[in-house]
């Protein structure tokens, strides 16, 4: 009798034994794979870390021999050089003011856009769509010739709209809100047109509403591209006044470069991106994450 409950306890016995280890096991792959994201994600700092110290160092102490991320002593000339002797804040609101006119003509004609090829139906609509997918595939290198010349006949160089003009429409951006848009069921458009709503007021009271993680991963994406331009306005600007930040970083190179002044203006350009990204986050993740790849 003993034997048999004996030989009745071995299977759940069993049982336990490979699901303690099935737990364990997870668990530790689980603190691997934390640890490898972690190394990475430190590695990937490692830049920023060096920029915000060397900001922060006098000239002689960025080219010591040896590792010495952290200053000796916080050497703040660098800031009252950036600000006193170069033209950064004009520069800061030149790059706030272009990142502002492409956020807005993205964010109104880029979303409808979007919100055609996914939720519309006309004549057309797919061979347009692989037209603008196409379009992305174009590099800036081989619009900018022609872009050049359409600009200086508007008589927009050394202006905002020239500066902005190329990327007032985004096809990444028609891409990414028509994935996202697609993923809606049809019922809710049926139900408000039904109820006599127009393609209009179904696309800003239901559609848009519904579409903030898409939106807010947009909004970064697009004031990221403008903000970090370089080669478009470098072409279109001749005058120092109407620099980007990029470019004005740029121009503060030349037979001596100062180190510590440039490391502190690129720590003060990287700063207005670091500020959207946190304010955002939890939307642009989220965004990215939902965004299908539905055809």
């Amino acid at each position: 009798m003993a034997g048999s409950v004996q030989t009745a306890q071995k299977p759940g016995a069993v049982t336990t034994l490979r699901s303690n280890r099935l737990t364990w096991t997870r668990r530790a792959t689980r603190l691997v794979l934390y640890i490898y994201l972690t190394a990475g994600a430190l590695l990937v700092l490692i830049p920023y870390v060096w920029m915000v110290s060397a900001s922060l160092k006098a000239p002689a102490e960025i080219f010591q021999a040896g590792v010495n991320f952290l200053p000796t002593s916080f050497y703040t000339a660098n800031y009252e050089v950036l600000f006193g002797d170069y033209q950064i804040v004009r520069w800061l609101v030149n790059s706030f003011v272009v990142g502002g006119i492409v956020l807005l003509t993205n964010m109104t004609f880029t979303v409808m856009a979007g919100y055609a090829f996914a939720r519309l139906r006309f004549k057309g609509r797919d061979f347009m769509f692989f037209v603008y997918v196409g379009a992305m595939m174009v590099p800036i290198q081989v619009r900018l010739i022609p872009s050049f010349i359409i600009v200086k006949n508007l008589g927009w160089l050394d202006s905002y709209q020239g500066i902005a003009s190329i990327q007032l429409v985004e096809f990444f951006g028609i891409f990414l809100i028509r994935q996202f848009m697609l993923n809606f069921p049809r019922e809710l458009e049926d139900a408000a047109r039904i109820d006599g709503c127009s393609w209009f007021r179904v696309m800003w009271q239901i559609i848009l509403p519904n579409s903030k993680p898409a939106l807010a991963a947009l909004a970064i994406f697009t004031f990221t591209a403008s903000w970090n331009n370089f080669l478009w306005p470098l072409v279109v600007i001749n005058r120092p006044d109407w620099m980007t930040i990029q470019v004005g970083l740029s121009s503060m190179k030349g037979e001596i470069i100062p180190w510590g002044v440039l490391m502190a203006g690129t720590f003060v350009s990287a700063f207005p991106l670091a500020v959207l990204y946190i304010l955002l986050q939890r939307l642009f993740v989220q965004g990215i994450v939902t965004t299908g790849i539905k055809g």
